[in-house]
């Protein structure tokens, strides 16, 4: 049963849950051996993680031909219609660069330049996300992306399901290969014979992964370090339990690390969600994932009222964030840190990972509170230009000197002075 507690302010946000001693240690090894031997060593950890013995990392043209006729039709129609709705959402995204020229002659500006070769992780495993395929490659598109690889861990018969295959053909990725774990992430950061050097890696994981990601960042970029999935919901007594009790398991089936919580100001709703959670775990087919989540993880915090709800999900900032509320548009304003909310009692965090637009990749364990979601940004990078006539910085040289004289950078002032001698 979740527990039922009433809420205290500790002053203390979710915490994050990668970066344990015996976790880095082993990516650490793993990302070595990948780097010392390369497609070698990922054909050996598909044997051994996987349980496949892989012929070739690279997903063929018969491959993705294969997928496509394996794909029901009704399935191409949903992921048609999300990745539309995606791609209308991400365009709104797009940045601008911008000149700036004064009146002495000078100019300064900006430019958006999309990073050529991006790197996108789908997760796989215990359950296959062609909707993660669809939300990493469709910005990096839009982006401008020139080659967007794919790496994600095959099925015990050496193939990628047949649905991330078609969502990668659909949303514009240009390559895809056989890799899952920290060892995917090893390949896409420092590349392979097989796998190119990416410039940045996106997407969610397991700890191993995230903890890949953490230690490949400075010779690649990353998108975030993900911890496991977790939602808060926070609900009046008007809120339907059914509903709440749906939500909250909609979270911890992904993951017996997953978290899910409940706050609200009413004693009966609180009551009443946790039975109906307790009654609707029978029925799932992750049932024991799920259990584990909610006995583990899950909770239902009693506040005094809707401020002190708010004052909750500020502080623990969440990845989802649900106001079933009655007036959920007069509270959006006071969350200040979740990193996508749901708004009404007819806008559960499932839309949001498949079909709204919005991006599902989002900030976990508290980071909320300074990351954002996955976007456009992600996938470019700003690069600043300077262009001075000699009249224009003959009237600041000296300004120029003298600033670097102050910093002790005499070679600083010489350089500006030099010209002008």
């Amino acid at each position: 049963m979740i527990k039922i507690e009433r809420y205290e302010n500790s002053g203390e946000s979710i915490a994050p849950s990668y970066g344990r001693a015996e976790i880095s240690a082993a990516v650490s090894e793993i990302i070595a051996d990948v780097r010392r031997r390369g497609d070698e060593a990922l054909i050996d950890y598909a044997l051994k993680f996987d349980g496949v013995r892989l012929k070739g990392l690279a997903v063929t043209e018969e491959e993705f031909a294969a997928a496509e006729r394996e794909v029901e039709p009704g399935l191409k129609k949903i992921i048609a219609a999300a990745a539309e709705n995606i791609r209308q959402f991400h365009k709104r995204q797009i940045r601008e660069g911008f000149s700036v020229t004064r009146e002495d002659g000078s100019i300064v500006g900006q430019r958006i330049i999309p990073i050529e070769r991006a790197g996108l992780y789908v997760p796989g495993g215990t359950a296959a996300y062609p909707s993660t395929v669809l939300m990493s490659a469709i910005p990096a598109a839009i982006a401008g992306c020139k080659e967007i690889v794919m790496t994600t861990p095959p099925k015990k018969d050496g193939k990628i399901p047949a649905a991330i295959l078609y969502a990668a053909h659909a949303a514009g990725v240009t390559k895809v290969f056989k890799s899952g774990g920290a060892q995917a992430i090893a390949a896409l950061a420092f590349g392979t014979e097989s796998v190119p050097r990416v410039y940045k890696i996106v997407g969610p994981g397991n700890a191993y992964v995230a903890e890949a990601k953490r230690q490949v960042y400075g010779q690649v970029s990353i998108d975030m370090i993900a911890g496991p999935s977790e939602i808060l919901i926070i609900a009046d007594g008007s809120a339907n339990p059914r509903f709440i009790a749906a939500d909250l398991l909609s979270q911890a089936e992904h993951d017996k690390n997953a978290r899910a919580m409940l706050v609200t100001d009413s004693e009966d709703l609180a009551r009443a969600a946790a039975e109906e959670t307790e009654r609707q775990l029978s029925a799932l087919s992750r049932g024991d994932i799920a259990r584990a989540s909610i006995e583990n993880n899950g909770r239902i915090y009693i506040v005094k009222d809707m401020e002190e709800a708010a004052e909750a999900a500020n502080l623990l900032a969440p990845e989802h964030l649900e106001l079933c509320v009655k007036d959920p548009f007069s509270m959006l304003d006071k969350v200040k840190n979740a990193g996508s909310v749901f708004l009404g009692n007819y806008c559960p965090e499932a839309l949001g990972d498949y079909m709204a637009g919005p991006n599902h990749t989002l900030p976990t364990s508290g980071t909320a509170r300074f990351s954002s979601p996955l976007s456009v940004d992600d996938f470019i990078k700003k690069s600043q230009y300077i262009y001075y006539p000699k009249e224009a910085f003959g009237r600041v040289y000296k300004d120029v000197a003298g600033f670097a004289a102050a910093e002790g950078l005499t070679a600083h002032a010489k350089s500006a002075e030099i010209r002008f001698e």
